[in-house]
């Protein structure tokens, strides 16, 4: 009796054909269960790639978060605007105040230039009266001082040592002449700080002015215009015993 033919043992690449060809229930089940497995996978990292942050919410719950973030938006621009507002106020108020504190330093230079409280300099002239054969009178410089303020002067000083403001009192005496409580002599030299050509002619050298006052007086006068002249001397104002600044 012959002996039964033994099949070929397969190699490895015929037997992963044959399964591929003809595969197992098993082989199905586990197939079907990797490719599900796969699926569940993808769809799990897709899903941690989308901002979930709100997908469970309502319509009802989405609907009050905009109108929350809507109501922040407004809240927010108003802040802006207030802030905006503030800072105009601000820049506003700092520059009146600026240009208050500019007019009010200089209104107070003026006052403290004519009540001749501080030095001054600037340009002007120089009238020097001489006495020769005769002596001024206090009328004459009294009338001179009034001119020269009248033609624009805005600063007047007598030898150097005298600053003549609106209340300076000009008396007799023995010697000269008593200007604002101090005795001067001739030359009489008058500093006027103003516009040199009128002060000239406007103030001293017109027909009857100062210059025919001086000279019927016996005394000759001279004008110098002068591009710049200093005067040093100050007027210490009195202290009010009566009045105070009101509210």
């Amino acid at each position: 009796m012959p002996e039964p033919v033994q099949p070929e043992p397969q190699t490895g690449r015929q037997r992963l054909v044959r399964a591929l060809l003809r595969p197992s229930r098993g082989q199905v089940v586990v197939a079907v269960l990797l490719a599900v497995l796969g699926y569940a996978a993808v769809t799990q990292v897709r899903f941690n790639e989308v901002d979930n942050t709100y997908a469970s919410l309502r319509e009802q719950d989405l609907i009050d978060v905009l109108n929350g973030l809507a109501g922040t938006t407004q809240r927010t621009e108003a802040q802006i605007a207030r802030l905006q507002r503030t800072r105009d106020d601000l820049l506003s108020s700092t520059g009146a105040r600026e240009a208050a504190l500019a007019q009010a330093q200089q209104e107070t230079d003026t006052l403290s230039i004519l009540a001749g409280l501080v030095p001054v300099t600037g340009p002007g002239i120089r009238v020097t009266i001489t006495e020769q054969t005769g002596t001024v009178r206090v009328q004459s410089m009294v009338d001179t001082i009034q001119e020269l303020r009248t033609a624009g002067a805005e600063a007047i000083q007598v030898n150097g040592q005298v600053r003549v403001v609106a209340d300076t009192a000009v008396e007799d005496t023995s010697g000269g002449l008593l200007i604002g409580g101090e005795v001067v002599s001739s030359p009489y030299v008058l500093d006027v700080i103003g516009e040199p050509e009128t002060l000239a002619s406007s103030g001293v050298d017109f027909p009857d002015g100062p210059r025919d006052l001086f000279e019927d007086d016996g005394a000759s006068v001279t004008v110098d215009k002068l591009a710049s002249l200093d005067i040093e001397s100050v007027v210490k104002p009195p202290r009010p015993q009566y009045a105070e600044p009101a509210g």
